[in-house]
């Protein structure tokens, strides 16, 4: 509903369909873009599916997937056995940590493809493999020459990316080859494609890409010269799928926290030094404050209101469906925030969010919403 009423704002202003004025998804690094690029997704698309079988002759999946919620409750109830990462923290990114860490170890194997350790890597599976994988910024080369990925950028631009550091290893595998090589062990010899072939050629595998989507059309060489953006109706004043050809206001509901007395509401948010779940360093001068992460942010009425201090010790306490989740031993600053409300940093506080409390649509956690209260902490 808050992107509802963003684009409803930018409708209002005549934004959309304007170069430089319309709506901008920023999202957290190129990965979240190009998953979608190459179809990950958990809903089926008919179109695409109609693609791949063209392509590449075989009938992919018709049924629905699961997001990353519901893999997580469907790994905790043993109903899903292995768990593959490609990249990423996932222990630390999602919510409910303590019942996400729970679901990893409920596998029979855990596999994470990864260019660092994280702490994913220590609540393993029964079974857990590490494959350590080149990273973005290192030299890519085989046979003696280079090779280049490319990423999407947060305009939804296409461009190539190509690392300038030496390798950590030489005994590194790219991605592409990784996945490539376990599709090839698991279809054999007999499969219609040539899975090792794709893994090493990047130039066919871009190829491949631009015979099943639209806009993709000379991939590798467009990449190379500035990329392109892609397909996008609003770029191209499209609006024929909308009803009438024109696009609708939405009408959202005020939400409703339900908060009892005593009760906060509050916001995870991200730190200067960080990405994503890398934290490179303690400042966050976005909010002037330095060498500490362990904070939380109230507004200085609301201090006073409860009687704290600058930097007293408090924990953070949730309670949904009767089950309390404690984030232990926070730093009170005085912030200018609206009473009633908290900010502290991601991923320290995904303990908080339960695993069942997430957008009716989205499926994204109540990462901006969650009910806590603070108390003074005891040793």
């Amino acid at each position: 509903n808050n992107i509802k009423e963003i684009v409803n704002l930018l409708l209002l202003k005549g934004s959309i369909g304007k170069p430089g004025a319309g709506t901008c998804p920023v999202r957290g690094h190129s990965n979240v873009q190009g998953d979608r690029t190459v179809g990950i997704m958990h809903h089926v698309s008919a179109k695409l599916n109609a693609a791949i079988e063209r392509v590449f002759g075989f009938k992919p999946p018709v049924q629905e997937g699961l997001d990353t919620v519901n893999a997580i409750e469907s790994m905790h109830e043993g109903r899903a056995k292995v768990f593959i990462a490609l990249g990423g923290n996932f222990l630390s990114a999602a919510s409910d940590t303590l019942y996400t860490g729970e679901a990893l170890q409920q596998c029979t194997l855990t596999v994470s493809i990864s260019t660092k350790l994280n702490r994913t890597h220590l609540v393993p599976g029964k079974y857990a493999l590490i494959l350590p994988t080149l990273g973005r910024t290192e030299q890519d080369v085989r046979n003696g020459a280079p090779r280049f990925v490319t990423v999407e950028n947060s305009m939804g631009r296409v461009h190539q990316s190509q690392g300038r550091l030496l390798p950590a290893s030489h005994n590194l595998m790219s991605e592409p080859e990784i996945v490539a090589g376990i599709a090839h062990a698991y279809f054999g010899e007999n499969s219609s494609i040539n899975w090792l072939e794709l893994g090493k050629d990047y130039n066919l595998l871009r190829e491949k890409m631009s015979q099943v989507f639209d806009g993709f059309a000379n991939y590798t060489e467009r990449s190379k010269h500035g990329g392109f953006d892609l397909p996008n109706h609003t770029r191209t004043a499209d609006f024929s799928k909308l009803p009438g050809g024109r696009a609708l206001f939405s009408i959202c509901p005020l939400p409703e926290h339900q908060l009892a007395p005593g009760d906060m509401l509050l916001m995870t948010i991200r730190s200067h030094d960080q990405f994503n779940t890398t934290i490179y360093g303690l400042d966050d001068r976005y909010r002037g404050i330095y060498n500490e992460r362990r904070v939380v942010m109230v507004n200085p009425e609301d201090m006073m209101a409860m009687g704290l201090s600058k930097l007293d010790k408090v924990d953070l306490v949730s309670s949904y469906d009767g089950k309390l989740r404690t984030a232990k031993n926070f730093l009170v600053v005085p912030y200018n925030i609206p009473r009633g409300n908290l900010a502290a940093y991601y991923p320290e506080t995904n303990v908080l969010i339960p695993i069942d409390a997430y957008a009716d649509k989205s499926g994204t956690p109540v990462s901006k919403s969650v009910r806590v209260r603070m108390q003074l902490h005891r040793n």
